[in-house]
């Protein structure tokens, strides 16, 4: 595999290795890979890869300069997403007007 911009090769690291990198566990990582919450990942032959710029990215996404910073995006945590609750007062059943 040959360059010819003269960047480096694209690193990819096993989600263990990813894990480390980030500070994480493997599992937190596999977690956010089922929720959709974590960095993007790649299949290759059917294991998990994740491209170290890709890991950056999101990691930067959770850059802030206070605990206040307005312009601060969220990392969400490795959870699953949380169905919104129904209006208060709102009834379930017919569908009819009460």
């Amino acid at each position: 595999m040959t360059q010819t911009d003269g960047a480096a090769p694209l690193r990819h690291l096993k989600t263990a290795e990813a894990a480390r990198f980030l500070g994480l566990s493997h599992r937190t990582m596999e977690k956010h890979r089922c929720y959709g919450t974590g960095p993007v990942y790649r299949k290759i032959g059917g294991r998990v890869v994740y491209a170290m710029d890709d890991l950056l990215a999101w990691a930067r996404r959770g850059a802030r300069t206070s605990t206040h910073d307005p312009n601060a995006q969220i990392v969400p945590p490795a959870r699953r997403p949380v169905a919104p609750a129904p209006p208060l007062g709102a009834q379930s059943g017919d569908g009819g007007e009460p």
